[in-house]
């Protein structure tokens, strides 16, 4: 019963107390919800994140749809925005800049959202020149030095790969593995170099390659889940790209390298528990909505210790 008298409460409040609440305090400071998040919130997660919760909450229709308006069409719709709450930009100049930073990260992360899904949907294709190119140039990047015999060899085995032909291990994660591990490779090749030597020593004994593939996974949950919201809307001052997603996996594979030498596994049988507990670390570290996972934003700054 009492659970019951708590959710109607819960009821009231939100649909009664606050939104009287909110005409109060608007006659009393003469600014709306939107004016009050901007001025007393600094640019980043903070104010993009109370931004998009005041309009996801709001009734009107305007502010409901300014979530997903073609990035095009954000300008435009800042313009409706400041007529609808009759604010004059002239007087208020910095709203209407500060809304619109914010509104491009909102609809900025579902454009991203849908280009990695595109990307893990994409199935690695051993008859597509592209793929295959990309391929041949990640088993350059990480062994420069050591022609690769066949297409499909045991050779992989030593990048991290469970078999003769890598395809087989992209099936989850699609292009989107693919494509990370050659970003890593080739714009933070010290680091990639270093963690592959690391990970073929007994002591620590894990694929790389299979690694950089589950990272992709953890990096993908984080992101569609809205976990990396805090993230992205703290490092990118606008619009996140698949640039800033793929800095972020450089970024989560070197941390997970030093929480796995940290955990000191036994073996790789270990690697799921390991696996859960750094995610469960990284979702804590996301929600301070001061969070920045890498605020430099180059993997390249981001020295791995010599292990």
């Amino acid at each position: 019963l009492s659970r019951v008298v708590t959710q109607f409460f819960v009821f009231l409040y939100c649909k009664c107390l606050w939104r009287g609440l909110k005409f109060v305090v608007r006659k009393f400071t003469g600014r709306c919800e939107l004016q009050r998040i901007c001025y007393n919130n600094k640019h980043g997660a903070r104010r993009t994140l109370k931004i998009e919760s005041s309009l996801r909450y709001s009734k009107n229709e305007l502010l409901q749809s300014a979530l997903s308006v073609h990035p095009d069409k954000v300008e435009k719709t800042i313009d409706d925005i400041m007529a609808l709450k009759k604010i004059n930009p002239d007087t208020n100049p910095q709203l209407g800049i500060s809304l619109q930073a914010s509104l491009l990260q909102i609809v900025g992360y579902r454009s991203l959202v849908a280009e990695v899904e595109k990307l893990r949907r994409e199935p690695y294709d051993s008859e597509n020149p592209e793929h295959e190119d990309m391929l041949m140039k990640l088993w350059k990047e990480l062994r420069p030095d050591t022609p690769l015999t066949g297409r499909i060899s045991k050779q992989w085995c030593e990048i991290g790969f469970q078999g003769s032909d890598p395809k087989t291990d992209f099936r989850g994660m699609g292009l989107l593995g693919l494509h990370n591990l050659l970003y890593f490779a080739e714009h933070d090749k010290t680091t990639a170099l270093q963690m592959l030597h690391d990970s073929l020593q007994p002591k620590h004994n894990y694929s790389f390659a299979i690694v950089g593939i589950n990272i992709t996974d953890l990096a993908y949950s984080l992101l569609v889940s809205g976990a990396l919201k805090t993230h992205l809307y703290n490092v990118a001052p606008e619009m996140p790209s698949l640039l800033h997603f793929q800095q972020t996996f450089c970024y989560l594979m070197q941390e997970f390298h030093r929480f796995w030498i940290e955990e000191d596994p036994s073996d790789i049988m270990e690697f799921n528990r390991v696996r859960c507990k750094f995610h469960r670390r990284i979702l804590r570290q996301l929600k301070n909505p001061d969070m920045a996972l890498c605020p430099h934003f180059s993997a390249s700054d981001l020295h791995l210790v010599n292990l």
